[in-house]
């Protein structure tokens, strides 16, 4: 099951894994910061269409950083 807290999880790992921060990731992206810092947390789920500015603005195909969250996925299990 897609859960938030795994979504976001995966999304900041990678963030972080690429050197680049809030504030320059939710620039790229066109959202705010807080926004972004909601979704990591897992308090939101982002929308597709963020789903996909937020790849953009790393840099990582959408369909990778979904790839990550589905390994994710299954390393739990």
């Amino acid at each position: 099951m897609l859960d938030s807290v795994t979504v976001g999880k995966v999304i900041q790992n990678y963030r972080e894994k690429r050197g680049l921060s809030q504030e320059v990731v939710s620039g790229l992206a066109d959202i705010g910061r807080t926004h972004l810092s909601a979704i990591e947390r897992g308090v939101r789920k982002p929308t597709l269409d963020t789903f996909f500015k937020l790849a953009n603005a790393m840099d990582i195909a959408p369909s990778e950083l979904m790839k990550l969250i589905e390994d994710e996925i299954s390393s739990q299990k």
